[in-house]
């Protein structure tokens, strides 16, 4: 990982709240997680050091990143000696022998390879819930997901302004495949552990024989395959994170945002970092998108709602739409913030089933069902999907309150909307 920062006592930022993270998985207790590398913390962090043999200077360098990457990752990786067995192995680890089985499908435990080397999980949960959830972060917990669920499929569908891979992760085999994203919009970052979050809930079940939202995982697992892309703008949730504080993108982002001083910045920022708003920006009403917004006062980069000079010029959106025209796609959810509605429909289109879904996800989810408002109705993935495909495309604005919604939503944001994110999987078989 090249994107670890130098941390000192007195730094504070979204990797602080990583190394907090690191050092609590890893049974040093730095207080709270708060971001602040206070006292705490750099005591911690001393510990840590000292317990791993390095020099223990309560700064966060490059080699202390790297003991601290598989608390961040979720495994290590153990060379087998004489004898080990994969009980002796849990057992020195932390973990069960289920989960080291899960993630080494090629290895027969009654036959250890001398000198081979296995994966480990550790004994915890790989995507965090309670950091905020930065390009980094992003990257830590696919890299994990994969070397703890090998069945998972992971890559990239392009890259961002700033050349950050746009992850997407597959789990599944089945013929039906269905497509969810998350985080078109900055502020909105909490859509995409949400994302995550179900990933590794259903992986855990399948791996292990279990249910996820009382349905049988590897029934799922056999009917349908589930593309995800869990963060489509990376670049500028690293600037509502606080991840992105300088450099030029840093600079020419404050500058639009000058031009635009009601809105607030960073907290304010939808946009990517060349202040085009992703999710204005596919070929549906592309041009009634423009009127609309250029007639609210967004005529040039923005930290929100400008429509761009033509449909698909931002990189993160024509990658997007790359990726779903080399798919077959039954069904989509794009994930937003927030109210708890669902939006069902784009113009006069309608579907078949479309509506009887939407039903079913307004039940399980308590959220209700709406037609999107005419001023932002236009030039949307879920509007492109559904004029381009004629099938089932939905927005799913979760949680209640002002982006960027506060990570103490998040249970419940999961909780409402763990049966929609199962049922979709299904609903056009």
């Amino acid at each position: 990982m090249s994107d670890f920062k130098v941390l000192r006592r007195g730094d504070a930022g979204p990797q602080v709240e990583l190394l907090q993270l690191g050092l609590q998985r890893a049974k040093f207790d730095p207080g709270s997680i708060d971001g602040i590398f206070g006292n705490n913390t750099y005591s911690a962090l001393r510990r840590f050091q000292s317990s791993v043999g390095l020099v223990y200077d309560g700064i966060a360098g490059v080699m202390t990143w790297r003991r601290l990457t598989p608390y961040l990752t979720g495994y290590v990786t153990h060379t087998i000696r004489s004898g080990d067995t994969f009980y002796r192995i849990a057992q020195n680890y932390g973990t069960s022998i289920r989960a080291i089985e899960t993630a080494n499908p090629a290895v027969d435990p009654l036959n250890l390879v001398l000198g081979s080397v296995v994966t480990v999980p550790l004994g915890f949960e790989v995507v965090p819930v309670n950091i905020s959830f930065t390009s980094l972060v992003l990257e830590l917990s696919v890299t994990g997901l994969k070397k703890r669920y090998p069945f998972l499929e992971t890559g990239s569908i392009g890259r961002s302004v700033m050349g950050k891979p746009l992850y997407y992760l597959k789990i599944g085999a089945g013929q039906n495949q269905v497509f969810y994203n998350a985080s078109h919009h900055a502020n909105e970052w909490i859509t995409t552990p949400l994302l995550m979050k179900y990933l590794e809930n259903y992986s855990h079940a399948f791996a292990l024989g279990g249910n996820i939202f009382n349905t049988d995982a590897a029934s799922l697992y056999n009917a349908s395959s589930l593309y995800i892309v869990p963060m489509v703008n990376p670049d500028g949730v690293d600037l509502v994170t606080g991840e992105l504080t300088s450099g030029g993108y840093y600079t020419r982002a404050r500058g639009y945002a000058a031009n635009y001083p009601n809105i607030a910045f960073p907290n304010g920022w939808k946009a990517n970092i060349a202040g085009v708003d992703p999710n204005l920006q596919y070929p549906a009403g592309w041009e009634q998108a423009r009127e609309i917004k250029f007639a609210q006062g967004y005529t040039s980069p923005a930290p929100r709602d400008y429509v761009g000079s033509a449909p698909l010029e931002a990189p993160e959106s024509r990658a997007v739409y790359d990726f779903t025209l080399s798919k077959n796609f039954s069904l989509t959810l794009s994930y937003h913030t927030q109210g708890k509605v669902i939006y069902w429909k784009y113009l006069d289109y309608l579907p078949e089933r479309s509506f009887e879904i939407a039903q079913v996800f307004a039940s399980v989810s308590g959220y209700t069902l709406s037609e999107t408002p005419a001023a932002s109705a236009y030039a949307g993935y879920k509007d492109w999907f559904i004029s381009n495909y004629n099938l089932p495309g939905y927005t799913i604005e979760a949680g209640i309150g002002t982006a960027p919604l506060p990570l103490s939503q998040f249970n419940n944001i999961y909780a409402d909307n763990e049966g929609i994110l199962t049922y979709a999987l299904t609903a056009m078989i």
